[in-house]
């Protein structure tokens, strides 16, 4: 945590000291209330609050009855915010925005910042006019404030108590005042530099551990949506990732309410798609009036980070942190950290996959080991046991006895009829399989049929092919994926039930499709991890729909059923 420099503070008294020198008695007597006010004005570390604290004591310090602080933006055309002190929150409210400062005095001042002293601000040249609800003032002060030589803002004082003027007394007071505060305003940007640093790298350790922890890819990506919005404090945490025509698909997003863009795709004509493509970032003040966005998302936010998920030479996705309209526009600091942690979190990306491809691996070399040993194993056994039994069939003299084993010989080729259609779907790799929903959702089923040591029931009411759409389904696939690896991984399940119904309608009379997966294992305990229930809900409500559990197909209701549905 920076402390305030010793020297600054000594320079700044000695610039006091050397201005106050040959004033009058008045003046002087004024000097430990000057003294107090600068000794005030370097406590504490926050900006905000800094800033307030400078507003309060101005005023009490030239007695004046309003006191504001103007920061100019980066830019140096305008105020990036503006804070008051002696306007009430009503009166505020009446007037609306806040002074931008691209017109009036406040606009000249930050043009030409030097000291102004004004006994009616009303009959300046320069004075455009209050708002509506603005208060009456008159008498005007206003000093410029520098932080390391170069000006941060203006301090502005108004309406003298007593109804007289701003005197020299009082403006060289204020601006011995405004020196210190550009002390203490650069020390509390240092602080606050430092703070906002911790976040962003505390951040990017929490999306590389979700990352790479192993759970479900979508919710590692929620994650870099969640933090990359609570860091940037944008409106919005958006993740895309490329799809196969080039553009980029929405996946993840995190905002304070549920977002209908999941799914969203951002044709490759985009000129911001290209950009963010190639590994360029794109950043935008107001991305509703930005012309190089053609996305009806755009219009719906201001300042926009627009950043590629770069690393190794290769781009795995983008990340967009999106401002609500009216927000201040994003800093050098911010626009540097937020790429920084791009990188940070398209690297942990990388890492997943390539754990994610080993893993996989493993499986499929798990599944071709299964394979053989059920073909030059079982079905040999079998196999023989048929001809030992058509021997003894052969052999025997007794009609029941010949019928019952001529059965049990049936049996036994049905059964390795069922294994070779086993080892075939064990042998099949993902990219074989035919794309209608009624087939991803049986690929899931016969997927999670090897870790679980058996295959779960499964039900389709209605055309599910014809009717259900492809987002639907995409997020169906997602839903069923989940909730069965929560079965294999949690639940200790023997007994799995899968329903997919498309005659389904939801209580606001639109047809809808509906995931049932049951299960009779151990349950949800209380205050067990809900992270995969709260993705499962998460993809429903983007959709229209909802999700929710309860009893499942042990005794007494024992075990757990997931329930997701969406509309069509």
């Amino acid at each position: 945590m920076p402390e305030p420099d010793p020297k600054d503070s000594l320079e700044a008294a000695t610039q006091a000291t050397r201005s106050l020198q040959g004033l009058s008695t008045e003046l002087t007597a004024r000097v430990p209330q000057l003294l107090e006010a600068m000794r005030s004005v370097g406590t504490g570390l926050e900006l905000h609050s800094t800033l307030d604290r400078i507003c309060e004591t101005a005023a009490e310090l030239a007695h004046a009855r309003y006191a504001a602080i103007g920061v100019v933006d980066t830019k140096g055309k305008g105020l990036s915010d503006f804070l008051t002190y002696g306007v009430s929150e009503a009166v505020e409210a009446e007037i609306g925005h806040r002074p931008d400062g691209q017109r009036g005095l406040l606009g000249a001042l930050i043009h030409d910042p030097a000291p102004v002293r004004l006994a009616d601000l009303t009959a300046d040249p320069r004075f455009a006019g209050f708002p509506a609800g603005h208060p009456p003032m008159r008498t005007f002060l206003g000093v410029p404030i520098r932080v390391q030589g170069e000006i941060f803002g203006n301090l502005y004082l108004a309406e003298k108590e007593g109804g007289g003027e701003f005197n020299d007394y009082d403006l060289h007071m204020v601006r011995v005042l405004a020196t210190e505060a550009g002390i203490a305003i650069g020390n509390a940007r240092l602080y606050e530099a430092a703070r906002q640093r911790e976040r962003w790298i505390d951040g990017s350790v929490a999306v590389t551990t979700a990352l790479l922890s192993g759970g479900d890819a979508d919710e590692a990506l929620a994650v870099v949506a969640e933090q990359a919005r609570h860091l940037a404090a944008s409106a919005a945490g958006i993740v895309l990732l490329p799809t196969e025509e080039g553009g980029l698909e929405i996946v993840a997003v995190s905002a304070d309410s549920p977002s209908a863009s999941l799914g969203v795709i951002i044709g490759p004509e985009s000129p911001v798609v290209a950009k963010l493509l190639a590994g360029e970032a794109v950043f935008m003040d107001d991305s509703a009036t930005e012309s190089r966005v053609i996305s009806r998302l755009a219009h719906q936010f201001g300042p926009t980070m627009l950043l590629p998920l770069h690393s190794g030479g290769r781009v795995l996705g983008a990340l967009a942190t999106p401002r609500a309209r009216g927000d201040r526009p994003f800093t050098e600091t911010e626009r540097t950290l937020a790429t920084q942690f791009a990188s940070q979190a398209a690297l942990a990306l990388m890492m997943a996959e390539a754990q994610r491809d080993r893993e996989r691996l493993a499986v499929y070399e798990d599944r071709d080991r299964i394979a053989r040993d059920l073909h030059d194993l079982v079905i040999q056994r079998l196999f023989a046991t048929g001809m030992m039994l058509e021997s003894a069939q052969r052999g025997s003299v007794v009609p029941e006895v010949r019928t019952g084993v001529g059965r049990a010989v049936d049996e036994l080729d049905v059964t390795i009829q069922e294994i070779r259609t086993a080892i075939f779907a064990l042998q099949q790799e993902p990219v074989e399989a035919p794309s209608g929903l009624r087939t991803r959702v049986l690929r899931e089923i016969n997927m999670a049929a090897v870790p679980l040591g058996f295959k779960p029931s499964h039900r389709f009411l209605g055309p599910v092919d014809s009717l259900v759409g492809e987002l639907t389904g995409k997020n169906l696939i997602a839903a069923l994926r989940e909730a069965l690896s929560n079965a294999f991984r949690h639940a200790e399940a023997s007994l799995i039930d899968v329903v997919v119904d498309a005659t389904v309608t939801l209580p606001d009379g639109r047809d809808a499709v509906r995931l049932s997966v049951a299960d009779d294992g151990v349950g949800i305990p209380e205050g067990g991890r809900r992270s995969g229930l709260r993705n499962l809900a998460r993809r429903a409500e983007s959709l229209g729909g909802s999700s929710w559990f309860g009893p499942g197909l042990g005794e007494g209701g024992g075990g757990t059923t997931m329930v997701w549905e969406a509309p069509l």
